[in-house]
């Protein structure tokens, strides 16, 4: 893939509210080659799809009025969270400064120990202190009126607008009063050079303690990021190197020594060991590894040496798909994500309507010191309202959400399975290599009169050598097992649905199976199938029909074989339950889902299944290209279908689900064709991933709800509303300091996901 056209990842810097996140969006969108862009809120990222140049999207971003970098690889996270600390601090220091001259005028002033403003003395006191008010504003909240002035030059409004409106204001009135106290009535002759320096304060307090518990969001990214080691120990010319991890090659040959990461994916060479891969999959037991097993890396390597060849190297690592499969679902937005960020978007300039219009009413129609209770209402709707937490409500959960998930060895593509997840009413597994171990073999021989066991066994397993069915490989690996030399196949067919046919030359001597007058050189047309196929082509089963039944009932596959027409005998293939899937079946159904198992093979042996794991409906006898046929006509019946296939012959099922799950080890095809990819084998990541899935999406709808109810209820409360019925009058000092938390708020109600236990 071209360079231009992979997903891009930017650092945006000046970002404060959601009504941001839609102006930098909106930048971005309209850069030429633009397919899709988001921006994360709680990350300060945006990612871009598309063909084009990263220096045309840093610069629209900077024409928006916001800062912007371009994020490459891991070095370039650790700056940004270097570059995060750093502004922690300097929030912090701006706090102290602002808090040094606001909270003594805040306390000396109500027990009287400030001058008048009317005497000589007190203008010279009340002058100074509004110099180093300024200095203030100037120090500590430079950063949010030089934000405001961008928004104001981009023709938009934000946070930093509200902010830098309502204090900046609150310092004219004050200065004027001070220096011309003639031209406001005696009631309303008030500085609020304190509640400027608290509510700024306070502000910086509260975005610093948010960006210290949006760190904590991230945690699970830094993690994976953490798992790649930064040197690789190489062998070239006969010598053990150590050499960045960034300089390997493909086939380039690993040892890894006892408790070492394993640097890149590859293949086991030589040795043997057991790596604990519980960081990627979420079980805890170590997985043996020994000549021809995979590793991947960021693995670790507990117990043997061992050398691998390098197979996935830089950005092809399973590690290195993994990091960006998680960053893309952070980053992305369900449904009710859009919502909050549709209100938010038009959230600034509503405040900006109500705050004139609060200005208007109480200068018209309010109590004498009519201009100082004006001020005073109408700085504090500007400063107490918070498009912030509306605009972190959604993205900082997610971002919890997905590490989380990660964490279990579930990997979610996109917000907007995270949230129909929770919505689920039916769930369709099919059954080989998800309900049951995928790895089939022989269980059982039957052969016609006149036929050896081994004989039906050879032919057999020489027809299935043209297969990739797991079915076939069960039957090969119990001929190989056996010893049995196979015949050469030609005019190999698979019959899809019913099974397979080729032409088989036989060993040279006499066989029964070889028709009457043949010679043992001669060719056979064999068929190894199901009933169907037996049927379809007119081969007698005879006496052995009732054997194939009782085999199925037994959740054996019975195979039938025949050569030139004639029945040769059945060959059953049982593929063992997996030793969970029962009790994640029962999670599932405990959760109110309606269970169903669909699979090709037939009703006897899937009905058997079936009673085994305890599943309500079977799907049996079905071609792979219906399965996505069957989950839409459960749709139809206004079920929400969740689908957990491997990934590979199930993904047309996958797509058509409401949300896919794909089970298995991560491999390419898993990844890519589902909405969630579990790596580990075990039926319980469904249940796990749905109960992640509805946490997370409980906690974003507490959030919303939270911030919703924040600013409805506070806002009229900041006008006055309570006012004329005897209520109080809400000091700017309050409001800045809930402003400032709610926030916090948000971000530590989405960090209890961080506790999460499935």
């Amino acid at each position: 893939m071209n360079d231009l056209s992979r997903v891009k990842r930017l650092s945006i810097a000046g970002m404060s509210c959601a009504g941001c996140v839609a102006t930098v969006e909106n930048a971005l969108k309209g850069v030429t080659g633009v397919d899709e862009a988001t921006v994360n809120l709680a990350e300060r990222t945006a990612s871009v799809r598309g063909v084009t140049d990263t220096r045309v999207l840093v610069e629209a971003v900077k024409q928006a009025g916001y800062g912007a970098a371009v994020l490459r690889g891991p070095e370039d996270e650790t700056e940004k969270e270097a570059a995060e600390m750093a502004h922690y601090r300097r929030l912090l220091r701006k706090f102290l400064v602002a808090s040094a001259l606001g909270f003594p005028l805040f306390i000396a002033e109500p027990l009287g120990w400030l001058p008048m403003l009317d005497t000589a003395g007190g203008r010279g006191f009340w002058l100074a202190a509004g110099a180093i008010t300024l200095f203030v504003l100037v120090y500590s909240a430079g950063h949010m009126f030089r934000g405001a002035w961008k928004a104001f030059r981009a023709h938009h409004a934000n946070m930093d607008t509200l902010i830098a409106l309502g204090t900046g204001a609150a310092w004219v009135y004050s200065m004027l009063v001070v220096a011309f106290p003639g031209i406001v009535p005696s009631l309303a002759r008030h500085a609020y050079f304190e509640a400027a320096a608290i509510i700024i304060a306070l502000i910086n307090l509260g975005q610093a303690l948010e960006m210290r518990a949006r760190g904590k969001t991230s945690e699970a990214i830094r993690r994976l990021i953490g798992l790649q080691p930064k040197t690789a120990r190489v062998i070239r010319d006969g010598r053990e190197t150590d050499i960045p991890i960034s300089d390997v090659g493909l086939d380039e040959t690993i040892r890894v020594r006892p408790g070492e990461k394993i640097p890149v994916d590859g293949v086991v060479i030589e040795g043997h060991s057991n790596v604990d891969e519980s960081m990627l999959t979420g079980e805890p037991m170590p997985v043996e590894k020994k000549l021809g097993a995979e590793v991947t890396g960021g693995t670790l390597n507990k117990t043997g040496t061992f050398l691998f060849q390098a197979k996935h190297i830089g950005a092809d690592t399973a590690l290195a798909r993994i990091i960006e499969l998680v960053r893309r679902a952070q980053s992305s937005k369900p449904a009710i994500g859009r919502l909050a960020d549709k209100i938010s978007s038009v959230f600034v300039p509503s405040v900006l309507i109500i705050a004139v219009l609060t200005f208007l009413a109480w200068f018209d129609f309010g109590p004498e010191p009519r201009l100082s209770y004006t001020l005073v209402a109408t700085m504090t709707v500007l400063i107490i309202a918070c498009p912030c937490a509306l605009g972190l409500a959604t993205p900082i959960s997610i971002m919890v959400g997905v590490g989380k998930a990660a964490e279990y060895g579930i990997l979610i593509r996109n917000g907007e399975a995270l949230q129909q997840a929770g919505r689920l009413t039916t769930i369709v597994l099919d059954k080989t290599g998800t309900v049951t171990e995928g790895r089939p073999a022989v269980t059982e021989l039957v052969p016609a009169a006149g036929v050896s066991e081994n004989e039906l066994l050879r032919i057999a397993a020489s027809i299935e050598t043209g297969s990739e069915h797991p079915l076939a490989e069960a039957i090969v690996s119990a001929a190989k097992t056996r010893g049995l030399a196979l015949a050469s196949v030609g005019g190999f067919e698979a019959i899809v649905g019913h099974g397979v046919r080729g032409t088989v030359v036989p060993p040279p001597f006499p066989s029964p199976l070889a028709g009457e007058g043949r010679g043992g050189g001669s060719s056979c047309t064999v068929l190894l199938g199901n009933l169907k196929l037996m049927q379809r082509e007119q081969v007698n089963v005879g006496e052995l029909e009732s054997k194939a039944r009782q085999l199925a009932a037994q959740a054996q596959t019975p195979m039938y074989l025949a050569v030139d027409g004639r029945l040769a005998g059945i060959v059953a293939v049982a593929d063992p339950i997996k030793p969970d899937s029962k009790a994640a079946i029962a999670r599932l159904r405990a959760d109110g889902l309606k269970v169903v198992m669909i699979t090709g093979d037939n009703r006897a042996t899937a009905a058997a299944v079936a009673r085994e794991v305890g599943v309500d409906e079977v799907l049996a006898e079905v071609l792979p290209g219906d399965k996505a046929a069957k989950v839409a006509e459960l749709q139809a019946r206004g079920e929400i279908v969740g689908m957990v296939g491997d990934g590979i012959n199930d993904a047309p099922a996958l797509a058509q689900a409401d949300v896919g799950y794909a089970i298995g080890t991560g491999t390419d095809v898993a990844i890519e064709s589902a909405d969630v990819a579990l790596m580990r084998g075990s039926l319980h990541g469904v249940p796990d991933a749905i109960a992640i899935s509805k946490a997370t999406v409980r906690n974003i709808k507490q959030n919303l709800f939270g911030a919703f109810i924040y600013n409805v209820l506070g806002i009229p409360v900041a006008a006055g509303a309570l006012f004329p019925f005897g209520g109080p009058l809400l000091n700017p000092i309050i409001a800045g300091a809930a402003m400032a938390m709610s926030s916090v708020t948000v971000v530590s109600n989405a960090n209890r996901l961080r506790f999460f236990k499935a």
